[in-house]
């Protein structure tokens, strides 16, 4: 992560610690989507992904005080949400989706492919907050949401060709950012070389 984005986050956690609202609804906008494809990762039920990221983000206003004190803070509401998903499935004795996105793109020993995912997991979350506003609105609606380019035009009230050129772009950027993990990226969002 470069200097300039991480003194931006700096000065958003400082808003937030203040108790800006619109800092912390700012943050909730940009990470929100990616957070919850995160969780569905774990949990294969979107609804309660949703859930479990809003109580993150609850959790995380409710202890906006300590704000400032977040040195990384895509890896600190990835983890935050990671911990969340991975009691949730503890406590309801189901098996982490993890292990069958790890076995689908081939990967065999259960700890390199664990640590492989929850790498990955980071990554996609810091890589989705990369991109161009526009660009993560349509990679989300096509991926996350599984809209057609036709809806999502609608939607963004965009011509079709405009929402391929977005995608086109995303997907550049996202095979570069998660170069590594490109098995992955296969697997969960059909992004190929």
């Amino acid at each position: 992560m470069d200097q300039s984005h991480s003194q931006s986050d700096q000065f958003l956690l400082q808003a937030i610690q203040s108790g800006q609202e619109k800092a912390f609804d700012y943050l909730f906008r940009k990470y929100y989507k990616a957070l919850c494809a995160q969780a569905n990762l774990y949990l294969h039920d979107l609804d309660l992904a949703q859930g479990l990221v809003q109580e993150c983000f609850i959790k995380f206003w409710e202890n906006r005080k300590n704000a400032t004190e977040i040195s990384h803070l895509t890896a600190y509401l990835s983890f935050m949400v990671r911990n969340r998903c991975v009691d949730h499935s503890r406590k309801n004795k189901k098996e982490l989706v993890t292990e069958s996105v790890a076995e689908d793109a081939g990967l065999s020993d259960d700890a390199d492919a664990m640590i492989l995912s929850h790498e990955f997991e980071e990554k996609l979350v810091q890589a989705l907050a990369l991109l161009p506003d526009r660009c993560r609105l349509a990679f989300e609606y096509s991926r996350f949401e599984g809209l057609t380019y036709s809806e999502i035009a609608a939607k963004m009230e965009i011509s079709v060709k405009a929402v391929e050129a977005l995608l086109s772009r995303s997907l550049k950027i996202l095979r570069v950012e998660l170069k590594e993990y490109l098995p992955l990226l296969v697997v969960l969002f059909r992004i190929t070389h």
